[in-house]
């Protein structure tokens, strides 16, 4: 009998721990691009996803008779349509059901923490500023955190990180999340209102759902506190984006990070990513919050052991 067939899309670091650990099937790495992950699954068994940037819909399940698993490196699969997955019994597995694991993987809160100070201090643009040959520290003044006021939109794993590396800067740390059984210690629990009025940085840490989708909504960023630093490194679609960019536009909003866009990762003509390109109060990355080679390879190791549980390999 032929080995089943496991095709991975992500970094190489990815691939080798699902080749270490699927020593039993026929791994194939391939490109994240739509033809190439979909003439790929065609003779697929399981797919490992530790790229998110290929949509993988309803005809590209549909050309793949033999799929029976699909594992994601990552907490979320929103980038899945699930009509095809549903109707065919298809499983599709997240880290979401690893949170014992997930307790130790930290990039990105630690890269949500990167884009804090790269805001408040406006390093993009003073790095710019030098490397262009110049030497005037006084175009860029800088906010310190300490005594600040950090709000926390979702106090799970990421966030209460935050609410760790906040304390240790000296900032009031505020949380909203409806969903927490136990309310972690050192953070204040208020409301999403309150939260967004009082906090001097927001940062967003919860996952995209229809409940979560157009959460920070354009009325509660007209009520945001004036200079407030937004921070997201969770999905685009949990901001109204048009109203973030108008708040960075008319002053509002002090300054913006983002790893995460709206449709991404088509950003070409994406409005926040044009206004990125003339004003240093925007910093945006493309999705490396979880990107770390060590992390990659243990997280791509569980999501091979859930395939290879499935295939029963």
């Amino acid at each position: 009998m032929s080995k089943p067939s496991i095709v991975y899309v992500g970094a190489p670091e990815g691939f080798e721990a699902l080749a270490e650990t699927a020593q039993g099937a026929n791994c194939v790495h391939v490109a994240a691009e739509a033809p190439a992950l979909a003439q790929a699954l065609a003779d697929a068994h399981g797919l490992l996803d530790a790229s998110m940037k290929v949509r993988i819909d309803d005809a590209m399940i549909k050309a793949a008779p033999n799929l029976q698993v699909i594992s994601c490196a990552t907490t979320g699969s929103d980038h899945i349509s699930r009509d095809e997955v549903a109707a065919r019994g298809i499983n599709v597995h997240t880290l979401r059901e690893d949170g014992e694991l997930l307790l130790g993987i930290t990039p990105a809160a630690e890269l949500s923490w990167a884009l804090v100070l790269a805001c408040a201090r406006r390093l993009p643009a003073a790095a710019a500023h030098t490397r262009a040959g110049q030497w005037v520290r006084e175009e860029f003044p800088g906010t310190m955190v300490n005594g600040r006021t950090l709000g926390l939109i979702g106090c799970g794993r990421l966030g209460q990180w935050m609410s760790r590396y906040g304390a240790a800067f000296g900032m009031r740390v505020l949380g909203h999340d409806p969903h927490l059984e136990i309310w972690p210690q050192g953070i204040e629990q208020v409301t999403l209102a309150e939260l967004v009025a009082q906090s001097d940085v927001i940062s967003v840490h919860v996952h995209l759902s229809a409940e979560t989708t157009g959460l920070l909504s354009a009325d509660l960023l007209a009520n945001i506190k004036p200079g407030a630093i937004v921070v997201n490194t969770s999905r685009g679609a949990i901001i109204d984006e048009a109203a973030l960019l108008a708040g960075l536009e008319c002053g509002r909003i002090g300054a913006a990070g983002l790893d995460v866009l709206d449709g991404e990762p088509e950003i070409g003509q994406h409005p926040l990513v044009l206004y990125s390109r003339g004003h240093d109060n925007l910093i945006i990355t493309p999705h490396i919050g979880g990107f770390s080679p060590d992390a990659v390879r243990v997280v791509c190791r569980r999501a091979a052991e859930k395939i290879m549980a499935k295939l029963g390999i």
